[in-house]
């Protein structure tokens, strides 16, 4: 029998309520993201958008600005990564760094190019429903 996989958590948002911005920064993000991997975790999934209630909508750029520094950073680490996105053109940039998981909470309904995005690069996709 496999062993369930555990998913860290890792919100590089100003503004999320889990942990309130305080991995927003490359440096912080990749201590958490070390502290997690000794904590056991096998996947760390890597948010650059809020998803909070009433969170402020951000554009296409400003999620790549915030998760691929990180993403760059991680590939470094003994982890399997996953970005939590539900845009395409995110998701083809972080897959084309390494990242082979998705993890879409709108399940494809916001941008359905996601689907062809992960075969693409025979990856993952974890859907939120």
């Amino acid at each position: 029998m496999t062993r369930t996989k555990i998913m860290g958590i890792l919100n590089v948002t100003p503004d999320s309520f889990s942990d309130g911005g305080k991995y927003n920064t490359v440096e912080s993000a990749v201590q958490r993201a070390e502290e997690m991997i000794a904590e056991g975790v096998d996947i760390i999934d890597i948010g650059g958008i809020s998803t909070r209630p009433g969170y402020e909508e951000i554009t296409v750029d400003e999620e790549m600005q915030r998760v691929i520094p990180v993403v760059k950073a991680l590939t470094k680490l003994d982890v399997k990564l996953s970005v939590d996105t539900y845009r395409s053109e995110v998701a083809e940039a972080v897959m084309d760094l390494g990242v082979e998981m998705i993890n879409d909470q709108w399940a494809g309904i916001y941008d359905e190019r996601i689907f062809d995005v992960v075969a693409k690069y025979h990856g993952e996709i974890v859907f939120d429903a």
